[in-house]
């Protein structure tokens, strides 16, 4: 059973946590929206699916930031306790340190739900939604060329003109105009073309024209007969990003036992897509782990004549220390499949800290005596 004072820690801890998890959220997401509205906005997307792109970006915003305010809040409450004299007050009641800290684990453990809820279920759904939305916005750049008897710019320095357009999609007359190299202008007629699709993107296959570049500097004009002339018009349409589907949107059962096909398919190797599994899993350790630290570090501040800010920067120090260990860890993940172990090194490690600083702060007499001596 939880007692008052249980109570009181977890609802202090899970009010901060929402405040410093909004805040952050808000200016991850602001700072993304703005760059999916230039890129959007620049291919003549209307702010509907402006919006609809940064709702679906929203998911792993939160992913990212759960962990940061967990820690954040654990921090500030335990600070805020600490220099009112609450913790010292349970302490003389009887309370441990580490009876003490279950209303923070209990914090870790929820923390860790819902990181879990976004990275096994949340994240990938969108990514999934954001790739399929990204291939409709691609198809629509493409489908915009066809518009027989009009000039359109896919992008800037672009212009395409197609006079008719056939019920088998053949197009006649065409012509196009890349300007977006300065000093160079290239010029493209034919008199049919076909818009096909490859493994590398769009290309438009013209037969029976020529090639006119035009040299600014030099004011000179050179020109090539074609039969037939293929270009990458992918590059000229500046669509959102379309590849093989990504780890990111799989199921984390399907990453956790990868097959060859599965990863024949996604290209990659079955250890990069069971690192992938793993680290879901790993992350929501680390939200205990991160919240356990903050709490921890601060406890010794009781016994410490320099006040908590010292504390504050250990605690710092130390979950650098975890990301510094687990970018390292997952390169060898990465590259090994019998190796996963190792992702939740950074966790175990995190938890194991917070076990001795916790013990350290249930004998403040080894403080005394050390302080005494000196």
């Amino acid at each position: 059973m939880f007692a008052r004072f249980d109570r009181y820690l977890l609802s202090q801890l899970m009010v901060l946590f929402g405040f410093f998890s909004l805040i952050l959220v808000l200016v991850y997401w602001l700072n993304r929206a703005v760059i999916l509205f230039d890129q959007l906005i620049s291919d003549g997307q209307s702010a509907a699916v402006v919006l609809e792109f940064t709702a679906l970006t929203l998911p792993n915003v939160i992913r990212l930031v759960l962990p940061m305010s967990a820690f954040a809040a654990t921090i500030y409450v335990t600070n805020r306790l600490t220099s009112e004299s609450e913790l010292v007050v349970m302490q003389a009641t009887g309370f441990s340190a580490f009876r003490m800290a279950r209303p923070v684990l209990v914090f870790g453990a929820i923390v860790a739900l819902l990181v879990s809820i976004l990275t096994h279920f949340l994240v990938p759904m969108a990514e999934k939604r954001l790739a399929e939305r990204e291939a409709e916005i691609s198809q629509n750049l493409i489908s915009g060329l066809l518009n027989e008897g009009a000039f359109v710019h896919p992008s800037d320095g672009i212009t395409f003109y197609s006079r008719m357009i056939d019920s088998d999609g053949v197009l006649h007359d065409i012509f196009m105009s890349d300007a977006r190299t300065d000093g160079q202008r290239i010029t493209y007629v034919a008199q049919r073309a076909l818009l096909v699709r490859s493994e590398t993107g769009p290309r438009i296959v013209m037969f029976d024209g020529n090639t006119q570049t035009f040299d600014t500097a030099t004011q000179r004009l050179s020109q090539t007969y074609f039969e037939e002339s293929t270009y990458d018009i992918g590059g000229l349409l500046e669509p959102p990003r379309i590849g093989r589907p990504s780890p990111e949107i799989m199921p984390t059962s399907m990453l956790l036992f990868p097959t060859a096909e599965v990863s024949e398919i996604v290209d990659r190797s079955p250890a990069r897509l069971s690192q992938e599994g793993h680290h879901r899993f790993a992350q929501a350790f680390l939200c205990i782990a991160a919240a356990l630290i903050g709490f921890s570090t601060l406890l010794l501040g009781g016994f410490s004549r320099f006040g908590v800010w010292k504390q504050i920067i250990g605690a710092i120090g130390v979950l650098i220390l975890l990301k510094l260990i687990e970018g390292s860890v997952t390169e060898i993940v990465k590259t090994q499949l019998s190796a996963w172990p190792l992702a939740y090194l950074p966790a175990a490690l995190g938890i194991a800290i917070a076990v001795i600083l916790l013990t350290l702060a249930s004998r403040p007499s080894l403080f005394v005596r050390r302080r005494v001596v000196a």
